[in-house]
């Protein structure tokens, strides 16, 4: 039975969202953990259910194209929503297929060659080449990603927010790469920011954040934030 614990955010009676962070290719972590969440559904129902993950699917682990068609072709798990948010990393990707030169850089630095390989790239394809080995499908789901999604006391986003500045005013740069200017603030945002985009091995929780991105690609497990009234637990795979 997951632990629950007191939450420094709300959501309304009989509603539960469970928020998975930064996968990057760990895809028998995330079939793992969506078997977790399915077992909790049924040990414990609930009224209604959101399944939520926070981006970066792609780049650093070395099954980045099973996790896409995993989440394309299944339902991962079966009776409730799922909504998927953009990380830097699919924004970075998307930028290097669609012929950015620099972003074909950074991607490259970044991790992408991990994904390059899983779609059985060859080291010495010319960049121009790449976006030729990429399904629509899985270049629609990455274009179809949204940016955040604000419900209850929460606001859920890859990396976090510019301090002071409202939600409709924030850059998008921000909201899937920030990192000190939000991880160093103390102020109330009016939202607790669930994020994932800067890892650690465990879980943060902050009085106005809460990080899930715990380095599952390199030896950390993958984290799902389970969310529910004014309480919070966590599974792990």
């Amino acid at each position: 039975m997951i632990e629950l614990r007191q939450a420094p955010g709300t959501l309304p009676r009989g509603r539960r969202i469970y928020v998975i962070g930064d996968i990057h290719g760990s895809i028998g972590k995330l079939r793992d953990l969506h078997g977790q969440i399915a077992a909790d559904l049924k040990a414990r129902p609930v009224a209604s259910a959101l399944l939520l993950h926070l981006g970066d699917f792609v780049d650093k682990g070395g099954d980045s194209r099973a996790v896409l068609d995993y989440l394309i072709e299944r339902d991962p798990v079966p009776g409730i929503e799922m909504l998927n948010l953009t990380g830097n990393h699919e924004e970075t990707m998307l930028a290097a297929l669609d012929g950015d030169g620099a972003a074909a850089a950074d991607w490259l630095w970044g991790g992408g060659r991990a994904t390059l390989d899983a779609w059985g790239v060859p080291a010495d394809a010319p960049r121009e080449a790449w976006l030729e080995h990429f399904a629509p499908q899985h270049l629609r789901f990455l274009r179809r990603l949204h940016l955040h999604h604000q419900e209850g006391g929460y606001l859920f986003v890859h990396a976090g927010i510019r301090p002071g500045i409202a939600l409709e005013d924030q850059s998008r740069e921000d909201l899937i790469r920030i990192r000190h200017d939000f991880l160093g603030s103390e102020r109330d945002h009016g939202v607790v920011v669930v994020h994932g985009h800067t890892a650690g091995f465990q879980p943060v929780v902050r009085d106005n954040r809460i990080c899930l991105d715990t380095a599952a690609w390199s030896g950390g497990p993958l984290t799902c934030g389970v969310f529910e009234a004014d309480r919070l637990g966590f599974l792990q795979a």
